[in-house]
């Protein structure tokens, strides 16, 4: 794992565990999700649908200079959040960077024993789609 991925995952940890219960955190990563950038009504298509999510859940990778660039929005504020913490792990980096990246932080923090069971299916499937889109230009 390079330094820089590193030090947005241990900045997350230390975010996330800077609050002492479970609704600190999810209003947290639900404010996270606000901050998204507008994600454009011509990328909501079905090729950049995450499947398997219980929302609405759009991404679009595109590469640019090496380095994976993405958006990605959903109509759900938890889930919103959710993709928040993955673009700031993920998000311009090489895929290389990306295919060797760990994601040991989501454990950390306790997020994934926190998850419904229906959002932990679509953030790994958020997740699998990120990491399938960085293998296949490696």
């Amino acid at each position: 794992m390079t330094q820089a991925l590193d030090a947005h995952q241990q900045d997350l940890v230390t975010r996330l565990n800077y609050f002492t219960n479970w609704k600190d955190k999810y209003k947290y990563i639900i404010d996270l999700g606000k901050q998204l950038a507008p994600f454009p009504e011509a990328l909501k298509t079905e090729e950049n649908r995450i499947h398997g999510c219980q929302s609405q859940v759009w991404i679009s990778i595109e590469e640019q200079d090496g380095k994976l660039q993405m958006q990605a929005t959903s109509d759900a504020a938890i889930v919103s959040g959710l993709i928040a913490i993955l673009l700031r792990v993920y998000n311009d980096h090489t895929p290389e960077q990306i295919i060797n990246t760990p994601l040991d932080f989501l454990a950390t923090t306790g997020l994934l024993q926190h998850l419904s069971p229906n959002r932990s299916t679509g953030l790994y499937h958020m997740i699998k789609r990120i990491q399938a889109e960085a293998q296949a230009r490696v």
